[in-house]
């Protein structure tokens, strides 16, 4: 009986947990066949400090399964302007900070993006990763977004806080 209730109560939190992810951003969604619950979702998600960067996650999303979910891919482009203002109010600093965070699954698995910014290249980075280990691993995945040819870019030796006078 207490199996069960344990069943039960695991099976309605994935399906909440499949009806709240599915209330992103999806922009696709490809069946991996028709004998599995098993879908690749793709979620655009835009930097909510960087309004001209949009980051396009790919994941597995397996409804009712206690399937891995923690492999997914990323791919971050310029989608607008970027100014040398939005890259002066994000965190520059080594560990950057968190954009996008998600739960893929009930067992607590978290996919998180981070953006990194690398200064001596001008260029955002995007790292995606699940927060827990997976056959020895941390699944993560890297996306990029130079800044050059963008308002943002600065010749090499000026700070971002003197180009704008900032």
């Amino acid at each position: 009986m207490k199996l069960l209730t344990t069943f039960t109560r695991l099976t309605a939190a994935a399906i909440l947990l499949g009806g709240l992810s599915a209330c992103g951003d999806d922009v696709g969604k490809v069946s991996l066949g028709l004998f599995t619950t098993k879908d690749v979702i793709i979620d655009a998600r835009q930097d909510p400090k960087i309004a001209g960067v949009t980051c396009h996650i790919s994941r597995v999303e397996a409804n009712l399964s206690l399937a891995d979910p923690s492999d997914m891919s990323i791919s971050c482009r310029q989608t607008g302007p970027i100014t040398a203002k939005d890259i002066a109010n994000i965190d520059r600093s080594k560990n950057g900070e968190i954009v996008f965070k998600q739960s893929l699954s009930i067992l607590f698995k978290t996919l998180k993006v981070r953006r990194i910014y690398d200064a001596d290249n001008q260029t955002l980075l995007y790292l995606s990763y699940s927060t827990k280990e997976t056959e020895g691993s941390h699944k993560h995945a890297l996306s990029t977004v130079p800044l050059y040819g963008t308002d943002a870019w600065v010749e090499s030796g000026v700070p971002i806080e003197k180009a704008e006078g900032l």
